[in-house]
C-alpha cells in the first residue's frame, strides 16, 4: 500500500520548525544546567535564587538563552558525531561528489525534499537530546548527592539507569535515521534520474524505392 504524497513545506513553516527544534534542544540543556547549578549551590543558596528565577523577566531571558544554547548544542553534537555520519554516508555514496549530486537532484523534487527535511528535523532532536541526557544524568546524580532525600541509593540508581538508557536510545535513533536517510536518498535520486532520462527514439524504417 503506497503512502499518499506529503505536501511541500513552505519556507515559513520550515523556518518555524527549525526554530522549535533548536528551542526544544536548548530548553533541555538549560534544564540540565539549572539542575547542575542548584546542585553546586546547595540547598541554602538555591532557596534565595528561587524568587528571582520565577519572574517573567527571568523566564523571557531563559527562553532566549535556551535558543542560543540549542544552536551551540546542535553544532557541537553534529561535530562530535561527524565521523560516524561520514562512515554511514560512505555505505550509500562512495564519494563526496556522488552525495553532492544526489542532494542537487533531491532539491529538484519537492516531495522528496520535504521528506528529507522531516528526517533532518528528527536527527537534530535526537543528537541534541543525546547530549542533554548525558548532562541530565550528571546533574541529577550530583543534585541527589547534595540535597537531603530519602532512599538516595535507589533514586541515584534509577535516575542513572533511566537517563543513560535515554542517551543510548537517542543515539541509536539518530544512527538508524541517518543510515536510513542515506539509503533512501541514494535509491530515490537514482530512481528519479532513471525516470527523467528520455528513451531513445526508434530508428526510422527503411524507405522502399
Amino acid at each position: 500500500m503506497t503512502q499518499p504524497p506529503q505536501p511541500e513545506l513552505s519556507p515559513v513553516v520550515a523556518a518555524t520548525a527549525m526554530f522549535v527544534e533548536v528551542l526544544v534542544v536548548g530548553i533541555g540543556f538549560l534544564t540540565a544546567l539549572g539542575i547542575l547549578t542548584a546542585a553546586i549551590a546547595g540547598p541554602g543558596n538555591s532557596r534565595g535564587l528561587a524568587p528571582v528565577a520565577g519572574t517573567p523577566l527571568a523566564a523571557g531571558a531563559a527562553l532566549a538563552f535556551a535558543y542560543a544554547l540549542g544552536i551551540l548544542i546542535d553544532r557541537a553534537a553534529d561535530a562530535a558525531l561527524a565521523p560516524v555520519r561520514r562512515r554511514l554516508r560512505t555505505q550509500s555514496f562512495p564519494t563526496s561528489a556522488a552525495y553532492a549530486q544526489a542532494r542537487l537532484r533531491l532539491a529538484e523534487i519537492p516531495a522528496l525534499a520535504a521528506r528529507a527535511d522531516y528526517a533532518r528535523s528528527r536527527l537534530r532532536i535526537c543528537r541534541g537530546w543525546m547530549f542533554n541526557s548525558i548532562l541530565l544524568t550528571l546533574a541529577t546524580d550530583l543534585a541527589l548527592w547534595r540535597y537531603p532525600v530519602e532512599h538516595r541509593p535507589l533514586l541515584l540508581a534509577t535516575a542513572t539507569v533511566l537517563l543513560t538508557l535515554a542517551a543510548v536510545g537517542f543515539y541509536l535513533s539518530w544512527h538508524t535515521i541517518t543510515a536510513t536517510s542515506y539509503r533512501k536518498l541514494a535509491a530515490q535520486t537514482t530512481s528519479a534520474a532513471t525516470q527523467t532520462v528520455p528513451s531513445p527514439l526508434p530508428a526510422p524504417a527503411p524507405q522502399t524505392p
